[in-house]
């Protein structure tokens, strides 16, 4: 295993925090009273209801992934790069079924932030990937 650069560090905790971000997103999404259902808007209310089971399972895969890839990383594992790409693939069935849906399609607000998130979970593949091929994962 060669010397990582100091940078790499630094980078997998951002990742990790990032993903941490993302974990709890999901399970305020998971744990959601019914009461707060019952405050949102009748479209809200709607859409959070129709979900597809698939849709949720996608997204736990997304963000736990992300988190373990992250910690792999941080580790400087091998299978960092793995979880990264079930993340990934988390993500895109994720995006295929929330931009699926006609209410979403069109907002900008959605499209900005799940391009973020895609950018940076491939950007964290990519890491990984790079990181495994110099040398830096044991």
């Amino acid at each position: 295993m060669s010397v990582p650069p100091k940078w790499l560090t630094p980078v997998a905790i951002l990742a990790l925090l990032w993903n941490l971000l993302g974990a709890s997103a999901y399970l305020m999404d998971v744990t959601i009273s019914p009461e707060a259902v019952a405050k949102m808007g009748i479209a809200e209310q709607a859409m959070y209801a129709s979900r597809p089971v698939w849709f949720v399972a996608a997204y736990a895969c997304a963000v736990w992934f992300g988190v373990a890839g992250s910690l792999a990383l941080l580790l400087r594992k091998r299978w960092a790069k793995p979880l990264f790409v079930l993340s990934l693939l988390g993500l895109i069935a994720q995006d295929i079924a929330l931009f699926s849906r006609p209410e979403v399609r069109g907002d900008l607000v959605v499209i900005f932030l799940q391009g973020l998130v895609f950018a940076i979970a491939l950007s964290l593949l990519l890491l990984s990937r790079k990181a495994e091929r110099e040398g830096w994962l044991g």
